[in-house]
């Protein structure tokens, strides 16, 4: 008895983990360190759509500049996007906490690397 009381605990932690709805609009910062180290502050608008763990959606600097998401998921509180913005492709490493989306983006800019950082908040 004991052991099926653990597992229905064990599966209701994974359940309510991959119940994360991220399935709004998001908007925050993106600060972008070039190859001589230097940090460009920026925005980010990100408008993702959730069907169980598959994300969708755009992202980009503004609402009004937006650029499809070809790879999303989310698993728990990790969420992995893939864009391709005006020849680039960015990659994002993203955590989910509460209302704030924070992480990491990797591409590459007229052949330099580029290196940023995220966080947005659930936009009301």
């Amino acid at each position: 008895m004991k052991i099926l009381v653990c597992f229905l605990l064990m599966l209701g932690m994974t359940l309510s983990a991959t119940a994360a709805d991220v399935n709004v609009k998001w908007s925050g910062s993106f600060n972008i360190t070039g190859p001589d180290g230097e940090v460009k502050e920026d925005t980010a608008f990100l408008v993702l759509k959730q069907n169980g763990a598959e994300l969708t959606g755009t992202v980009g600097p503004r609402e009004e500049e937006q650029f499809p998401i070809e790879k999303g998921k989310i698993e728990g509180d990790k969420i992995t996007l893939e864009a391709s913005a005006k020849g680039s492709v960015i990659k994002f490493e993203l955590v989910l906490a509460g209302d704030h989306i924070k992480g990491d983006a990797n591409g590459t800019h007229d052949g330099d690397a580029m290196k940023a950082k995220l966080d947005v908040t659930r936009v009301k």
